[in-house]
């Protein structure tokens, strides 16, 4: 389990249109917001996608760079961010599965066509989303074992404003006997 105030796992992948991807090198003045996402394969990434592009303007203007990652090949990627419209939005690609379970994601197995008849990957990561300070460590951290429920981005772009106003310290460190 990724720990607030920790480190969190090494991350590098190669993106559609930025060279590689890593975390340690990013250099965000307050944070790397990640959003990992399913794949080409689901409809409610899409439009969860789509929202996050919308508002990378408004992160990046709070010092928050944002990428959007997936298992997915450099073309199902390519597919992904042509749909989204992405002018903004980073797409990493190429996730490997175990980095993705360092990083606490959920494995799903394919169950052949999706509902928008796009084949599902063999093996591929549920979502994610993170924010990670310049120094390497967790801030804050949502996984989900389904495709819904996800974290709002226009709250998530509050909470950040709470928190730079604040200077709110990450929570959840507590690693102790209970």
């Amino acid at each position: 389990m990724l720990l607030p105030r920790q480190l969190v796992p090494e991350l590098r992948v190669p993106t559609l249109s930025h060279g590689e991807f890593n975390l340690a090198d990013d250099a965000p003045e307050r944070f790397t917001l990640i959003c990992f996402y399913r794949g080409l394969h689901c409809p409610i990434c899409l439009k969860y996608l789509r929202d996050l592009e919308a508002l990378v303007p408004e992160f990046e203007g709070r010092g928050t760079k944002v990428i959007a990652i997936s298992s997915d090949t450099a073309e199902r990627a390519q597919e992904m961010a042509r749909k989204v419209g992405a002018g903004n939005l980073r797409f990493g690609h190429s996730l490997p599965l175990p980095v993705a379970r360092k990083w606490g994601l959920y494995m799903s197995t394919s169950r052949g066509k999706s509902s928008i008849n796009i084949e599902e990957p063999a093996l591929f990561s549920e979502p994610g989303v993170f924010l990670v300070r310049p120094d390497g460590t967790l801030y804050y951290g949502a996984v989900q074992t389904m495709p819904f429920a996800r974290p709002v981005f226009s709250e998530l772009l509050q909470a950040i404003d709470f928190a730079i106003t604040k200077e709110y310290p990450a929570r959840g460190e507590y690693d102790g006997p209970l």
